[in-house]
């Protein structure tokens, strides 16, 4: 049976080219489709068709066209969560949600289209005044925005670059990551069809040793937005000279339980943080800090709570977690927990791999200097780690490279305020996991999390626009 074949989106053309490579299903190990790759011709043909073309959407028109999006993925939810589940491996269930989260996303940005963004000032407000005002807009950048996403939310990510840069009359070139770029391709084509013109956004798909430099160095490209591992995002920064970047990479979020915590509803956020999409999220728990005198008890739990979680087959809909994104992350997940247990630590529960398949994971009696704490273990891996005082869980909390988001687990007021301001992260959810947002409100982290600068629909728009001042005779 022929592979369906994808070409490249170019400005709403779909551009077939001589090479073409195969995406492969994670569960089966078998390839679905097969997709065109660009090459520099066209990724400067892209770039420059979006670097001529100048919007003239209204407000209320790409509020419409945003909307019009998101009633499409809503209607098509269960033809996209398929394609989501088959290129990622990803359980039905995760990929129905994370349809769900993308609607939310083009909700927000036709709502924020709509919102008026100056803001006035007097300017009689000293004795050097004058009888004036001054006036803020928000334009949007004079070249292109290039976005690279990654694998672990085919749509979603791709949705909190291109919502927000409709929103704000842009013009988007996408690099979806090359495991994943069946549903960014069907995205353009929904957005088309929503009445985007074509200009606005482009998909490219191809080898990133051979596209990715002219993505980050082209002179049309004003702003780079960025999710993904820290090396690559170093890598950007480094490479996209005087060039606006907004850089969103990885996470090594704790949960941290304190001795008066609801041990049971610890339990359960843990063990949803950990195994939510195969723990492949910037912002699962991947570390768990429990005062010692509930730890005992919060793992006995964790642990019958990780066995009680299905998986296996992703596309079956009672599956609870389906496979990583290959065998080589499994392998690598595999491999920390092993010499984590060679080093001390004692395996509770799991470390059983199939192909790309990994089970969920419990591990206690972790030391903070174990690999699979110090780093970023990316997929279904619960290390508990134990302490004595608050004091010590902020120690260990803030003694990694990162800083992206946290939960705590108590009801003590004093505990809150010094986590809140003694955390060195962008984000402190307590008695939630860490990753819990509205796909409005700004998200991002500090340290080798990012630049500092959040994504977010809101926050996104303020990244890719330009405000310009004016001033104007005050008459009253």
């Amino acid at each position: 049976m022929a592979l369906e074949r994808e070409a490249l989106r170019i400005a709403g053309e779909r551009i077939s080219t001589p090479r073409a490579a195969e995406v492969f299903n994670p569960y089966t190990r078998k390839p679905i489709a097969t997709v065109a790759q660009a090459g520099l011709a066209e990724v400067r043909r892209a770039l420059g068709a979006a670097r001529a073309f100048r919007s003239r959407l209204t407000r209320y028109e790409r509020y419409r066209i945003c909307y019009q999006a998101a009633d499409a993925l809503r209607a098509r939810t269960e033809e996209l969560a398929d394609l989501i589940t088959a290129e990622s491996g990803l359980c039905k269930k995760d990929s129905v949600y994370e349809v769900g989260r993308a609607c939310d996303v083009f909700v927000f940005a036709g709502n924020a289209a709509l919102q008026d963004d100056g803001q006035i000032f007097s300017c009689d407000l000293t004795a050097h005044g004058k009888k004036r005002k001054v006036y803020t807009l928000r334009e949007p950048l004079l070249g292109v925005i290039t976005a690279i996403t990654p694998f672990n939310h085919p749509l979603n990510q791709v949705a909190h670059k291109v919502a927000p840069s409709i929103a704000s009359n842009n013009r988007m070139v996408l690099k979806p990551s090359e495991k994943t770029p069946l549903t960014a391709l069907k995205l353009a084509d929904i957005l088309y069809e929503a009445g985007l013109p074509p200009p606005m956004f482009s998909v490219l798909t191809g080898d990133p040793a051979e596209i990715a430099d002219e993505l980050l160095t082209n002179a049309d490209v004003d702003l780079v937005t960025f999710t993904g591992g820290v090396a690559i995002g170093k890598y950007i920064a480094a490479k996209a000279v005087y060039k606006r970047q907004v850089l969103e990479l990885g996470g090594n979020d704790p949960i941290i339980v304190m001795e008066d915590a609801d041990v049971e509803e610890a339990a359960t956020l843990a063990a949803a943080g950990s195994y939510k999409n195969s723990g492949q999220r910037c912002t699962a728990i991947k570390r768990m800090l429990v005062q010692e005198s509930v730890a005992a008890r919060f793992t006995e739990l964790l642990v019958e709570k990780s066995r009680a979680v299905r998986y296996g087959d992703p596309m079956d809909p009672a599956t609870d977690m389906g496979t990583v994104i290959d065998e080589p992350a499994a392998r690598s997940f595999e491999q920390r927990v092993n010499e984590a247990v060679a080093g001390g630590a004692r395996l509770c529960y799991g470390n059983i791999r199939d192909g790309a398949l990994y089970s969920p994971t419990v591990i206690d009696r972790v030391d903070p200097a174990m690999t699979v704490v110090k780093q970023e273990t990316f997929g279904p891996v619960s290390p508990v780690m134990t302490f004595r005082t608050i004091d010590e869980a902020i120690r260990i909390s803030n003694s990694t490279a990162y800083g992206l988001s946290s939960a705590v687990c108590t009801n003590r007021l004093d505990y809150i305020t010094r986590f809140v301001q003694e955390l060195n992260v962008g984000s402190v959810n307590v008695r939630e996991v860490p990753g819990y947002r509205l796909e409005l409100t700004p998200f991002g982290g500090i340290k080798d999390s990012g630049l500092g600068y959040k994504e977010g629909v809101q926050e996104a728009i303020r990244s890719f626009t330009n405000t310009k001042t004016y001033s104007l005779p005050w008459l009253p």
